[in-house]
């Protein structure tokens, strides 16, 4: 049957594909539990029977609120066979934020785990006022839920027939997915998706990678972001590669993983490898396994390409940009490219996207000027979740999706993602891009970490604070560090404050929270 079946087809087509294209071949390890492709689709078609067995109809909304686990993929591929749309919850939420989310998705079943880092994710969401019809318990055991093997016992009295002919119903339109946005300033926004979108991203995505058939794929980033769930298990879904979860990441945890699970594929954000690289037993451990990963940051040290592929062995290293409004993916680096592309740029638009750095008035600015990142294309999100308003705002009357970055293209198309526009700050007039400073800084070699966020000053009205993490075996001070600044970037650019911490605080994703420094910067330099 081959791609030409998924690329217009849908998530539960794309697993049938897969069973009949790779058969017994391994799709997931997770410690004893060991499901090849043919059983990874009758799982699925078993899961699709309790949810219609629940009454699920077509275009119903579960939510999965779970760590990175077999029974997550089961139970979405299981909903999405059934016609319901997914709708993750990030697993930091506390009770009142996830309630909000399934309330407004009007979710009708949630999936949970009664015990993840100590919480108990059943009886937080049963003292808060939601819709839910049903929880299901994935794992574990807690009052109000249904364990995951007696639900999936209850589509028994399903008859086959009634699962393979809702399977069949669904079409590549329709939602697969509706992911909420972190919402850092006000309430998240659900972004809708449909099947379509996602094969064709992600077919797209993976190609442009190189995940190949037999690849073993640690998936270290959360499956309720669109790294885990949609560059992370359909992809390997979409190529034969095996899904190897993670819980939680921990470099011994992960070392020893690669070794004995002979992971290749290791994708994750570039904190995941510079902790690995400054770990003391990293000598210990086989990694020669390791082949491809994959990153992506505003600002990556060119150094640190380098080491990842001398020290860690990777052949293949792909940068790339995109955003859950754009189905996760905008652009890309290419096989091939050199260590100073793939640190300094996030690649160029994937096939059939348009992508354009424009200025406040939408028109494009010259190559090597730097503008706001535009993008249109089949990527492009149906739309906030019953929230017209807030989709005008976000994609313009020509079909542009407005996204909020700054970026510099060049003569090739390659873009150099400078800042979030929310994070700029002006400096006695200058345009100040953190990301850019901190790539100056990263210059220095003295840090693992760097992050600068925008201060009120009297005089200049903003000015720099930098929150620096030092690297193995370096010391720093603040004086020191102006110092080095101001020898080495324009004066206005010059971070006027330096904190110097043992960590950044980072979110799921493994993304600096930019919202949390501010905030501790204010109260650095109003104390």
């Amino acid at each position: 049957m081959g791609y030409t079946l998924v690329m217009h087809g849908t998530i539960p087509g794309a697993v049938r594909d897969a069973a009949e294209r790779f058969g017994t071949a391994m799709a997931i390890e997770e410690g004893p539990t060991k499901l090849t492709f043919e059983a990874l689709w009758e799982a699925g078609l078993t899961a699709a029977r309790a949810f219609l067995a629940a009454g699920l109809e077509r275009g119903d909304r579960v939510a999965v609120w779970a760590p990175n686990i077999h029974e997550w993929i089961l139970a979405t591929i299981g909903l999405q066979a059934a016609g319901a749309t997914l709708v993750p919850l990030n697993t930091r939420l506390k009770k009142g934020e996830a309630a909000y989310i399934l309330n407004k998705s009007k979710a009708r079943v949630l999936c949970t785990v009664t015990d993840f880092l100590g919480v108990d994710y059943v009886s937080e969401i049963r003292q808060e006022e939601t819709a839910l019809e049903t929880i299901v318990a994935l794992r574990g055991t807690s009052e109000g839920a249904i364990p995951w093997a007696e639900f999936l016992a209850t589509g028994e009295s399903v008859p086959e027939a009634a699962v393979r002919e809702r399977v069949d119903s669904v079409s590549p339109d329709d939602l697969s997915d509706i992911l909420f946005t972190s919402g850092t300033t006000g309430n998240p926004k659900g972004v809708m998706t449909t099947h379509a979108q996602n094969i064709k991203v992600f077919l797209a995505w993976s190609g442009i990678v190189g995940l190949r058939e037999g690849d073993r794929y640690l998936i270290v980033n959360p499956f309720f972001h669109a790294f885990g769930y949609k560059a992370g298990w359909l992809s390997c879904i979409l190529r034969g590669a095996t899904i190897l979860p993670q819980l939680v990441f921990d470099v011994p945890q992960v070392l020893e993983r690669v070794g004995r699970d002979r992971i290749s594929v290791l994708p994750g954000p570039p904190t995941l490898y510079q902790s690995i690289l400054s770990h003391p037993d990293l000598g210990k451990h086989d990694i020669s396994n390791l082949r491809l990963s994959v990153t992506g940051a505003a600002a990556i040290p060119v150094e640190l390409i380098h080491r990842m592929q001398r020290e860690l062995g990777f052949e293949t290293i792909i940068t790339g940009y995109g955003l859950t409004e754009s189905t996760g993916t905008v652009s890309m680096c290419r096989e091939g490219d050199d260590a100073e592309t793939i640190a300094t740029t996030s690649g160029r638009a994937i096939d059939d996207v348009e992508v354009r750095c424009v200025n406040e008035s939408g028109e494009e600015v010259p190559r090597g000027e730097p503008g706001e990142v535009v993008v249109r294309g089949y990527n492009v999100m149906k739309g906030y979740l019953d929230d017209p308003e807030e989709t005008a705002k976000a994609i313009d009357a020509d079909g542009w999706l407005h996204t909020g970055d700054i970026a510099i293209m060049d003569e090739r198309g390659y873009l150099r993602i400078t800042d979030r526009i929310k994070d700029m700050f002006i400096m006695g007039g200058f345009n100040c891009y953190p990301a850019e400073i901190e790539n100056i800084m990263f210059g220095s070699g003295d840090f693992t970490q760097v992050a600068v966020v925008g201060v009120p000053d009297e005089r200049m009205g903003e000015v720099g604070m930098a929150f620096v993490v030092p690297a193995p075996g370096k010391t720093v001070e603040p004086d020191g560090v102006v110092a080095w600044c101001r020898a080495n970037m324009a004066n206005y650019k010059v971070p006027r404050y330096v904190e110097v911490v043992p960590e950044l605080p980072v979110n799921a994703s493994g993304k600096v929270t930019k919202f949390v420094l501010r905030d501790r910067a204010r109260e650095i330099v109003a104390g």
